[in-house]
C-alpha cells in the first residue's frame, strides 16, 4: 500500500516530512549533549536517517511527526516561570530623608554614610541598618521575621532594614551603609540560592541511555545477520522511544494541569517530579501555619464593665486606626456581633496606645505599663494568664481613670494545618519542621498543637537558608513553604519552594517552584497527591510502552515487520500510551467529592462555624466569669452560656448530624466514617443538659451564700 502512495508521488512528501525530521533531531541531540546528557533522541535520529538512506521515505515521515509532537510537549510541560526578583528590588527605598545643620534633605540611598541622622517618616521602609534616635518608636518587621506584631522600641535599640514604621515619625542614627545592611543581604541570599538550584534531569532520559544500547545492538544485529541494511532501519523505527518522549511530558502536563485547577500553579515538569519525592518539609510560621493576622481570643470584663463592653469600648477606639492590632479588634468585635460607638479626639502614642472619648467617656487602650498598671494588677494577672495559653499579645482597657478590662489577641493556627501535615506524613514527608524568625515561646506554642518533629525559632533569612541547606546535603528532598519576602532566600534554597500565594508577598511567589493560589495550606497536599499519581502514571506509560516497543523491535529483528509497518506499529503503542497518560487529568481515584445541593449544604456549614467560633470564645469567657464571688453574678454567666449552647450551638451540632454527616459519610465510603464526629456531637448535648440541670440545683438550693468550689469546678 505504502509503495503505491510513493508512486502516485507522496514519496516526495514523506521526503520532505523526513529531512525537517532530521533537522529536528540533530537539533534535540545538540541541546542535550549540550546539557552533559544523551537523550532519547539519538535513537530517532538514526532511525529517521536510515529510513531516508534505504528509501523508507514513508516511515521516516510518521518518525518526525512522533518527534514533532513529543518535544512541543515537553517544552509546554518544563516551562517554568523565571525566579525574578523584582519584588525584593522593588521594595528597597530609593531616597531617605537626612537630617542636616539646614535641616532635612532627600538624597540617593546610596549617599548614606555610617553615623548619618535619617528620619523615617510613618509606613516608609527603614533603608539601613541603625540605632534608634527617638524615645521610643513602633516597627513592623513581618517582611523580615514573620513576626505579626509590631515591635516597641526604646532610644537605643537597633533598628533592622526592610522593616516599616508602623508608628509615629522617627530618627535613627545608620550604622552600616545600604550595601552592608540586612535587606540588601536578603535579597542577594535569594538571587545566590536560585542560581544554585540545579534543574533537574528528566525521567525519560533515566531510561534512555539504556534503551539507546539495546536498539543498537539489535539493529546492527540485524544487519549482520539479515545482510541488509533495511533490516536495521526496520529494528530502529520502532525503536524509537516514542513512549518516553510522549508519555511522559503528557502525564507531567496532565498533572501541571490538575494542579492548576486545585488553585496550585506548579512551574514546571521538573518541579512536579520533585514535589512528587518529598520526604523533609519547611514551614514558615506567620502566615503559612498559622492565619497570619492577629484575632481576638478572649475578652476579659470587671466589676466595672462586661466582656461586651469591654470589647465595643476598645473597638470604637480603634476603628478610626490603621495599626494590625486594632484591625484585629474591630474586626473580632464585628465576628461577635458587638456594636461600635463613635469616638472623637482620638490619639494614638507610638509604643503606647491610643486615647480618645467614646460616647462622654474617656478611654485609653495599650499596654499595661502606659496604662499605669503593674504586673501584680488582678486584672493584668489574669489577661497574662489567658495569653500564654495562646502566646498572644494583651490590649489593657482603662474608661475614666479606671481599670475596665483587657483584650487578649493572638494569631491562629489555621484550621486545616493539622489535616494538612497529617496527609503530608501519610504521602511519604518523613520530617515536618517549622523554620521562623518569630520568638522562641509562640513558636513552640504552635509546633505543640501541631506535633510538629522540630522548631527552629528566631532564625533569621541567612539561618533559615542554611537550615534548607544542611536538611538538603543528603539524598533528602526538601521542600520549603512560606509567604513573606523574608522567606524568599529559603524558597529558592530549597529543591521545591512553595509560596502562600494568596496572601503572601510578591518575592515569596517569584522565588518559589510553588505557587498556593489560595489561601488554603491542605492545597499543599493536594498538590503532592497529583504529583505523585501524575509521576507514577507517567512511569506506567514509559514501562508499558517501552515492553511493546521491545516486542516490536524483536519481531522486526526477525524481518516480520518491515520499517513502514513498523512505523504504525509504533504509532499506535504512542497512542495506547498517550491514552493511558491523560489518566493524569482525571481526579484522584477515591477522592471524596460532594456536587450540586450536596456541595451548597457542605458550604453554608462551613459558613456557621466561621459564625460559631466567636461565639465558643463567649463560652470560655463566660467560664472564667464564673468563680467571681458573687453568686448572682457566677450564675448569670452559667444561664448565658447555656442559651448559646441550647439555642445556637446545639440547633446546629443536631443540624449536622442530620444533613452533613449523611453526606460526608456516603462521599468517603467504608463503614460509618463519621462515627467519632457524632459521638462528639452526643457528647455536647449530653453536658448541655448536665449544666441545665446543674443550674437548676443551685439555684433551688439558695442559701444566700457563694457558690462552692465544687459547684463553680463543675459550673466551668
Amino acid at each position: 500500500m505504502f509503495r503505491s502512495m510513493e508512486l502516485a508521488g507522496w514519496n516526495g512528501v514523506w521526503a520532505a516530512l523526513g529531512f525537517v525530521g532530521v533537522g529536528i533531531a540533530v537539533w534535540s541531540v545538540v541541546r542535550t549533549a549540550r546539557a552533559g546528557r544523551v537523550g532519547a533522541d539519538v535513537l530517532a535520529l538514526l532511525a529517521v536517517v536510515g529510513a531516508l538512506g534505504t528509501g523508507e521515505s514513508f516511515a521516516a515521515a510518521v518518525i518526525t511527526v512522533m518527534l514533532a509532537t513529543g518535544l512541543t510537549l515537553e517544552a509546554r510541560a518544563a516551562r517554568r516561570a523565571g525566579q525574578e526578583l523584582r519584588a525584593l528590588i522593588d521594595r528597597q527605598p530609593r531616597h531617605v530623608r537626612r537630617r542636616t545643620a539646614s535641616g532635612l534633605e532627600t538624597v540617593p540611598v546610596e549617599m548614606v554614610g555610617i553615623g548619618d541622622e535619617i528620619m523615617v517618616a510613618t509606613a516608609d521602609v527603614v533603608a539601613v541598618d541603625g540605632t534608634l534616635i527617638d524615645p521610643e518608636a513602633t516597627i513592623d518587621e513581618s517582611a523580615i521575621t514573620g513576626e505579626p506584631l509590631p515591635r516597641r522600641l526604646v532610644a537605643g535599640d537597633a533598628v533592622s532594614s526592610g522593616s516599616i514604621n508602623a508608628g509615629q515619625p522617627f530618627s535613627l542614627r545608620a550604622d552600616r551603609s545600604v550595601a552592608d545592611s540586612a535587606y540588601a543581604g536578603i535579597v542577594r541570599m535569594a538571587s545566590e540560592a536560585s542560581a544554585t538550584s540545579a534543574p533537574l534531569v528528566r525521567l525519560a532520559d533515566r531510561t534512555a541511555v539504556v534503551f539507546l544500547v539495546v536498539g543498537l545492538a539489535l539493529a546492527a544485529a540485524g544487519w549482520a545477520w539479515s545482510g541488509h541494511l533495511t533490516r536495521a532501519v526496520a529494528v530502529l523505527v520502532v525503536a524509537t522511544p516514542c513512549p518516553l518522549i510522549l508519555a511522559v511530558p503528557i502525564a507531567v502536563s496532565s498533572g501541571l494541569s490538575r494542579s492548576a485547577a486545585r488553585g496550585v500553579v506548579i512551574k514546571g515538569g521538573a518541579v512536579l517530579e520533585q514535589l512528587a519525592r518529598v520526604n523533609v518539609v519547611f514551614f514558615d510560621k506567620t502566615g503559612t501555619l498559622t492565619a497570619g493576622r492577629p484575632e481576638v481570643v478572649s475578652v476579659i470584663g470587671s466589676d466595672l464593665c462586661s466582656s461586651r463592653q469591654v470589647l465595643s469600648m476598645a473597638a470604637s477606639l480603634d476603628q478610626q486606626s490603621s495599626h494590625v492590632i486594632a484591625d484585629g479588634i474591630v474586626r473580632g468585635a464585628a465576628a461577635r456581633g458587638v456594636g461600635l460607638i463613635p469616638a472623637s479626639d482620638v490619639l494614638e502614642e507610638a509604643g503606647g496606645g491610643t486615647r480618645g472619648r467614646v460616647g462622654d467617656q474617656d478611654v485609653r487602650i495599650g499596654r499595661a505599663a502606659w496604662l499605669g498598671l503593674s504586673d501584680d494588677d488582678p486584672l493584668v494577672v489574669r489577661a497574662t494568664r489567658k495569653a500564654a495559653r495562646s502566646a498572644g499579645t494583651i490590649v489593657m482597657v482603662e474608661i475614666d481613670g479606671t481599670a475596665a478590662g483587657a483584650v487578649v489577641l493572638a494569631d491562629r493556627v489555621r484550621p486545616e494545618a493539622s489535616r494538612t501535615l497529617r496527609r503530608l506524613r501519610e504521602l511519604g514527608a518523613k520530617r515536618l519542621v517549622m523554620v521562623t524568625g518569630d520568638r522562641r515561646g509562640p513558636a513552640l506554642v504552635v509546633g505543640k498543637m501541631l506535633e510538629l518533629d522540630e522548631v527552629l525559632a528566631a532564625r533569621t533569612p541567612a539561618e533559615k537558608v542554611a537550615d534548607i541547606r544542611q536538611a538538603s546535603a543528603g539524598s533528602a528532598v526538601v521542600v520549603m513553604v512560606g509567604d513573606g519576602i523574608n522567606d524568599a532566600p529559603a524558597l529558592a534554597a530549597a529543591d521545591v519552594g512553595v509560596a502562600m500565594g494568596a496572601r503572601g508577598g510578591s518575592a515569596a511567589t517569584e522565588s518559589a517552584d510553588v505557587v498556593l493560589g489560595l489561601d488554603r495550606l491542605d492545597r499543599l497536599a493536594d498538590a503532592v497527591e497529583i504529583a505523585q499519581r501524575s509521576r507514577r502514571i507517567a512511569g506506567q506509560s514509559a514501562t508499558v510502552g517501552l515492553v511493546l516497543s521491545l516486542i516490536a523491535m524483536s519481531i522486526a529483528f526477525m524481518g516480520w515487520l518491515p520499517p513502514a509497518e513498523g512505523a504504525l506499529v509504533q504509532e499506535a503503542i504512542d497512542v495506547a500510551v498517550i491514552l493511558n497518560a491523560l489518566r493524569a487529568l482525571r481526579d484522584l481515584n477515591g477522592q471524596a467529592r460532594l456536587e450540586g445541593r450536596d456541595a451548597e449544604i457542605a458550604r453554608r456549614f462551613d459558613q456557621e462555624h466561621a459564625l460559631l467560633r466567636p461565639r465558643l470564645d463567649h463560652l470560655l469567657e463566660l467560664a472564667d466569669q464564673i468563680g467571681s464571688g458573687d453568686r448572682d453574678a457566677d450564675l448569670s454567666a452559667a444561664r448565658e452560656a447555656l442559651v448559646v449552647l441550647r439555642d445556637e450551638l446545639g440547633p446546629h451540632e443536631l443540624a449536622e448530624a442530620e444533613e452533613l454527616y449523611p453526606l460526608v459519610g456516603a462521599a468517603l465510603g467504608g463503614t460509618d466514617p463519621t462515627a467519632a464526629m457524632a459521638r462528639t456531637h452526643v457528647e455536647i448535648l449530653r453536658l448541655t443538659d448536665r449544666l441545665g440541670g446543674l443550674i437548676e440545683s443551685i439555684g433551688a438550693t439558695d442559701d444566700g451564700g457563694d457558690l462552692v468550689r465544687a459547684d463553680i469546678d463543675e459550673l466551668r
